[in-house]
């Protein structure tokens, strides 16, 4: 039985907030692409998205074990110090979501942590090659979605190519249902795990669990979490990464869309927690290059490259300050 009082009711009910935020965020992974081709309607998208992360998150927990004990040390980790690393997070997810800006809340939920960690005990909690197999990940996947998006998108350039432009665009808009539900599916296999890894770090460091095994009624809470922030849709960076990177037609969203599911799914299975932001953001960059080099508007992705490289110190930063405030006056 698990006594949830006090510190640890308090980490539960931020991490579900993360949760709920991080969907919230991130709803544009799933829909931006569907919604600025016209193939779903925004409320559909939003909905369907939202069922889809619920079903997606109970997939696997191999990202949340290395969230929940790959990055810190769970012997030397205190409530305070995973209060204030998810504080650090929902902070940055909010200052970027009204900014409109894509980025990425497995970087803020890991650089909360990180930050957090180091004020309350230096580098020695700090479990330094899980860290770094998650910056690789972190590096590596939005490469591999711009690869694969420009690779589906060649391939289907050839296939294609004497096909009328009607036909075709029937076609990928069907088609493109399909890959803006593997794309949902994807993001809650993905991101819902972040905070069950958050909660069972918590429910170790407490002693009320004994190893890092998910419990059942963690994925259930992060999934409905996860799936009802996605539902009400953060609208301002829909626009961002729906409209303002590419112009999209239905072949350009289904090209993004699926390159992106499958390195999210496959990061997924190997315990790895990427960002969805930047892989479906560098996806759509990938599907534009084909299109023509200036169809991309390397104005507004630079702009989001920016935010990327802050996010890590940014949350880092905030959830430093945020933990030692709480040390010096909690």
């Amino acid at each position: 039985m698990f006594d949830l009082s006090g510190m640890l009711l308090v980490v539960v009910v931020l991490a579900l907030l993360f949760d709920f935020s991080n969907g919230w965020h991130d709803s544009a992974n799933a829909i931006a692409t569907v919604v600025s081709t016209r193939v779903l309607s925004p409320v559909v998208a939003v909905l369907l998205a939202g069922l889809l992360n619920v079903v997606g998150a109970f997939m696997s927990t191999a990202v949340a074990k290395m969230i929940g004990a790959g990055i810190v040390d769970p012997s030397a980790v205190t409530q305070g110090m995973v209060a204030s690393a998810l504080s650090g997070a929902i902070a940055w997810n909010l200052f970027t979501l009204m900014l409109g800006l894509p980025t990425s809340s497995s970087h803020a939920l890991i650089g909360g942590l990180v930050g957090a960690a180091l004020v309350h005990g230096g580098w020695s909690v700090v479990k330094l090659t899980g860290l770094w197999a998650i910056l690789q990940a972190m590096v590596l996947s939005p490469l591999f979605g711009f690869a694969i998006g420009l690779a589906i998108m060649v391939l289907i350039s050839h296939l294609f190519f004497r096909t009328p432009r009607s036909v075709a665009t029937r076609l990928f808009s069907r088609m493109q249902m399909v890959s803006a539900g593997f794309m949902a599916f994807s993001h809650g296999a993905n991101d819902a795990q972040k905070a069950m890894g958050i909660i069972t770090l918590a429910l170790l460091s407490a002693g009320q669990i004994s190893s890092a095994e998910v419990p059942m009624w963690v994925i259930v809470a992060c999934a409905l979490a996860m799936g009802l922030g996605t539902a009400i849709g953060g609208w301002r960076i829909v626009r961002t990464l729906g409209m303002r990177i590419l112009k999209l037609d239905p072949v350009h969203g289904f090209a993004a869309e699926t390159s992106a599911a499958a390195v999210l799914l496959a990061t997924a299975h190997i315990g790895l927690p990427v960002s969805t932001t930047h892989t479906i953001t560098s996806s759509v960059m990938g599907v534009g290059v084909v299109k023509r080099f200036s169809a991309v508007r390397w104005g507004v992705t630079a702009r989001i490259l920016y935010a990327w490289v802050f996010t890590f110190p940014g949350a880092a930063f905030v959830a430093a300050l945020i933990y030692a405030g709480f040390s010096r006056f909690g």
